[in-house]
């Protein structure tokens, strides 16, 4: 597996790099943003293209690695699972708006849009935020506090939006976008024997992040040391999975 990771990637084109990249500028009229606010933050400091357009596989693995130290065995599979909303069934690109098609990505339940039955869903919803934010009572949120949080919004969303779904897809990309906010701005002790305890992650920092679109340097935060691997992030995902279910049967606080 790692060798065909390893020839797929070196197999993709060298790209140029922006030399403004990594300044933070705030989206232009004609630009586009997407339900993700890792991929729009991305976006906006210039790991991808700043007008959200043309974001090939090969940019996206160069983005995410050379950001936020993400291996190309994650953003592979990702970029396939966004692939189909493009609209065009020849496109080797995507764009940024075009993940906003519901029930392939982007999802009913989101920690920080509202579902697209109440309004837009690619752009930072307060009240949503809000409801997130309750959750996270200390100054590091702990992992058993980012799975209340996920459940939560589930919840909340089921109740009250008369067209919820939430598809097999929908409930895998829910996990791993809770964890993928922990991975780029908590630390790891992934060895921890509670996964509660696996990675705390400060509270600044990811409000500084959902809230802004923009990554934290100005606070401390810098890229993170470990690289996050497939193997990692769904080993971390099946124990969030077990951890969520104890909550909700009252067999673990």
């Amino acid at each position: 597996m790692k060798l065909i990771c390893f020839t797929a990637l070196s197999a993709l084109p060298v790209l140029a790099v922006p030399r403004d990249r990594g300044e933070w500028r705030a989206p232009k009229e004609g630009d586009v943003r997407a339900p993700c606010p890792m991929l729009n933050t991305l976006a906006n400091h210039g790991y991808l293209p700043r007008n959200g357009k043309g974001i090939s596989k090969a940019i996206a693995v160069e983005a995410l690695s050379t950001a936020i130290n993400w291996d190309f065995s994650v953003v592979s599979p990702l970029y396939d699972f966004a692939q189909p909303t493009n609209p065009d069934p020849n496109a080797t690109t995507i764009d940024l708006n075009h993940l906003t098609t519901h029930n392939i990505l982007e999802h009913d339940g989101s920690l920080s849009r509202q579902d697209t039955f109440f309004g837009p869903a690619d752009v930072f919803h307060v009240d949503t935020w809000k409801e997130t934010l309750s959750y996270f009572t200390t100054p590091n949120i702990d992992v058993g506090q980012a799975a209340r949080a996920r459940t939560a919004r589930v919840v909340t969303s089921a109740s009250t939006n008369p067209s919820f779904t939430f598809p097999q897809i929908g409930s895998y990309f829910d996990y791993g976008e809770t964890a993928a906010y922990q991975f780029v701005f908590g630390t790891w002790n992934l060895d921890a024997d509670d996964i509660k305890d696996k990675i705390s992650t400060p509270l600044e920092l990811v409000k500084y992040f959902f809230e802004f679109e923009r990554l934290p340097f100005e606070i401390g935060w810098k890229r993170p040391q470990n690289r996050l691997t497939f193997d990692i992030l769904v080993n971390f995902v099946i124990e969030t999975q077990g951890l969520t279910l104890g909550q909700m049967n009252g067999t673990i606080p």
